[in-house]
């Protein structure tokens, strides 16, 4: 990264995570001059790591790379080294511990069963004992998440993993949110605990700071500016902006509010080598007010960038909250009110032919961090040729 000066620029890119690094990479590659802004002190948006003790910090909650996309995979990696990180979560349940996600283990733990035949009848007779209820009551679809999860996977698995902890995630009682929530509920009939089912996984060695800083090697960067504070002179600096902010934000909330989950995290420097033995445990239960403690420094094995253990360990609590204006921003809340707010601003976007709107914040959409760079390659491969 190096500093801004007053000259004319091609490109303004409003925002310096994922999306952000990997448009301005692209077009500095295809010969544009480029300069990118971002309101926070720092790079790397919500993948930024702080480092702690030789730790590095997830400071916008856990983020582990995982994608089926040879594309992203390929491209990431010319930017960091990753490790062989899995991600394999760990449920407590008032102090009982299940295996993430459902599989053999967490059946065994449940009911004593032993082979997949016994696991997979098991699920289906409580699957079948919801069914009926339902049935009973003249039901034929489930309507509530709480009805679509029990016909999932069975009373059980939803009294102890599924409700308290989606409860606490959404605010809401189970039987007050829509069933599309959870479309499905992966169960795994073998002893693999693999949370996701991706071909390529792993944590950038040194950091997701680290990554972001790669990708903007060599382009101006100036941090702590907010760009709609002063819009029009940034948009004079640029003949294209991309903005990755949030998009009611840019027109003002002119239609109102686009509404999100946000999230606040509790961190700690414990002066202990081990905590929880295991980088996430979720807390499934409805008391515990968490919803989960991430450990951090089990995404990169206990050593720091040279091998070593490390001698004390960074602990954060993550508390699943409402969001206000004024609160960062985490989960869009995909429900059909806000969808069609959504579109009223997409909408207005398109009328505005300086700007491309791009990312998690400006297409009001949940990406998993290889679609926002996947997204990202797309948007600067048509429009740079």
């Amino acid at each position: 990264m190096k500093k801004m000066n007053n000259e004319k620029y091609d490109y303004l890119i409003v925002g310096a995570g994922l999306y952000g690094a990997v448009f301005a990479r692209q077009a500095v590659n295809s010969g544009k001059n480029v300069c990118v802004i971002d309101k926070r002190a720092h790079i790397a948006g919500n993948v930024y790591t702080r480092t702690v003790e030789g730790i590095h910090v997830h400071e916008y909650g856990a983020h582990i790379f995982h994608t089926n996309n040879k594309k992203v995979w390929d491209y990431v990696n010319g930017f960091a080294e990753f490790n062989r990180f899995t991600n394999s979560p760990v449920a407590n349940y008032k102090g009982e511990l299940y295996s993430l996600p459902f599989n053999m283990y967490t059946f065994n733990k449940m009911w004593g069963v032993v082979t997949p035949e016994e696991a997979a009848a098991k699920i289906e007779e409580q699957k079948k004992d919801a069914i009926e209820a339902m049935n009973a009551e003249g039901v034929t679809e489930p309507r509530n998440l709480e009805e679509q999860a029990i016909t999932l996977v069975g009373k059980d698995i939803f009294e102890k993993l599924v409700k308290g902890y989606t409860e606490k995630q959404w605010g809401r009682k189970c039987s007050e949110l829509p069933a599309f929530i959870i479309k499905r509920l992966p169960v795994r009939l073998t002893f693999d605990n693999n949370y996701f089912n991706a071909l390529y996984q792993g944590i950038p060695i040194g950091g997701y700071t680290k990554l972001v800083n790669n990708m903007l090697e060599g382009i101006p960067v100036q941090l702590g500016t907010d760009y709609l504070s002063d819009k029009e002179k940034w948009d004079s600096m640029a003949d294209r902006v991309v903005y990755t902010g949030p998009i009611d934000a840019y027109f003002g909330y002119e239609k109102g509010y686009l509404e999100y989950r946000s999230v606040r995290f509790e961190t700690e420097l414990l002066d202990q080598p081990n905590f929880q033995g295991n980088a996430a445990v979720n807390y499934t239960d409805s008391e515990t007010p968490w919803t989960r403690i991430i450990e951090h420094k089990w995404f990169e094995f206990g050593k720091d960038e040279n091998g070593n253990e490390l001698p004390k360990t960074v602990i954060s609590k993550e508390y699943s909250s409402e969001w206000k204006p004024g609160d960062e921003p985490y989960y869009p809340v995909n429900d059909a009110k806000n969808s069609a707010l959504y579109t009223e601003y997409r909408n207005m976007a398109e009328k505005e032919k300086k700007v491309l709107f791009g990312g998690r914040l400006g297409e009001y959409k949940y990406y998993d961090m290889d679609q926002v760079i996947a997204t990202a390659l797309e948007a600067a491969e048509k429009e740079l040729g």
